[in-house]
């Protein structure tokens, strides 16, 4: 890649308005994915940004988180570890029941999913309220593990996310208000 441009993350984040409702603006990260250069490069800035951190495993809640979080294990040479909705797992699960803006969600990793001890890197594709990786966070604590670092390709900033998962470390490859 000597002889490449370098490569701007904010060009394949596509803006959408009004979705899913009137007021919103959607911050669509498909044409990110859909570049191999620009995936990779998202890839190696996250990686980057946590080497020599001794991380064990990379956590991602379903579904986007996976995406992102599956690639940059590998490239941590770490183990990945699913955070799903109830019911997803087939073995014994730690579970976490957290408040939502209207209601009450769950989430749920295996027992065995991480150990006591392990440095646990978080990853989603989007940090805006922070509700679910605190929750995600709270389970990795449940299981007697260290959360390392919560990452993500994209923060909402107005929406106070990362105030939320304080004082967890945050680190995000772009910022929008």
């Amino acid at each position: 890649m000597s002889d490449t441009a370098p490569i701007d993350l904010a060009d394949y984040i596509r803006s959408i308005p009004d979705f899913p409702k009137p007021g919103i603006l959607f911050r669509d990260i498909t044409p990110l994915l859909a570049s191999p250069a620009a995936f990779r490069e998202s890839i190696r800035q996250l990686a980057d940004h946590y080497r020599g951190r001794d991380v064990h495993v990379v956590g991602a809640a379903e579904a986007r988180g996976f995406i992102f979080a599956t690639p940059l294990a590998l490239e941590l040479n770490a183990g990945f570890v699913p955070v799903r909705k109830p019911g997803k797992l087939p073995f014994d699960t730690h579970a976490f029941h957290y408040e939502l803006e209207y209601g009450t969600d769950t989430l749920e990793i295996h027992i065995d999913g991480v150990e006591p001890g392990q440095n646990v890197l978080l990853v989603d594709d989007l940090l805006a309220t922070g509700g679910t990786m605190e929750a995600c966070c709270r389970l990795i604590e449940r299981a007697r593990a260290t959360v390392a670092g919560c990452a993500f390709v994209v923060e909402l900033t107005s929406l106070g996310g990362a105030k939320r998962i304080a004082p967890h470390d945050c680190f995000s490859l772009l910022k929008y208000e």
